[in-house]
């Protein structure tokens, strides 16, 4: 008997407890539930409780309310996130150009040493060094003119 009693009591205040939410939907019709209303509801209020405060998406808020730590901290992320995206990015550029500063800079020594009229020599397939003739050193000098016109700009 006390059992049935504490259990009759304990679904008592459990019913009591329970809310009953009404709010206007997008259509702008009255809801009455037993379930809180969506993110998307524009007014909200407890029936036989507190109301609440009005329930507005985070794109409505107005900048003139204070921010919560909550959003502070996420703007914080944010600017944390940013800045170091930008530092990312002038690094690879940094990177990227002292590459092409370096590449330019062997270009101009090759075609140097290929006009100077020094002996030079290719490896061929095998391997073995082959003297380079006066065509092949032709048509190193024009590859090494075009490669430094195209990168080194």
């Amino acid at each position: 008997m006390k059992t049935a009693l504490v259990i009759a009591l304990a679904v008592t205040s459990l019913i009591a407890q329970a809310q009953t939410y009404q709010w206007k939907d997008t259509n702008g019709r009255t809801v009455i539930s037993d379930t809180p209303p969506p993110g998307s509801a524009k007014t909200s209020k407890t029936i036989g409780g507190a109301p609440t405060a009005p329930v507005v998406a985070s794109a409505e808020k107005s900048n003139d309310a204070p921010k919560t730590m909550a959003d502070k901290e996420l703007e914080f992320k944010k600017r944390q996130q940013e800045a170091k995206e930008k530092a990312d990015k002038e690094s690879k550029e940094k990177a990227a150009e002292t590459e092409k500063a370096a590449n330019c800079e062997r270009a101009r020594r090759n075609l140097a040493a290929l006009e100077s009229n020094q002996p030079l020599a290719q490896i061929d397939e095998q391997g073995r060094r082959q003297a380079m003739d006066n065509s092949q050193r032709e048509q190193e000098m024009e590859r090494a003119r075009k490669f430094m016109a195209d990168t080194c700009k």
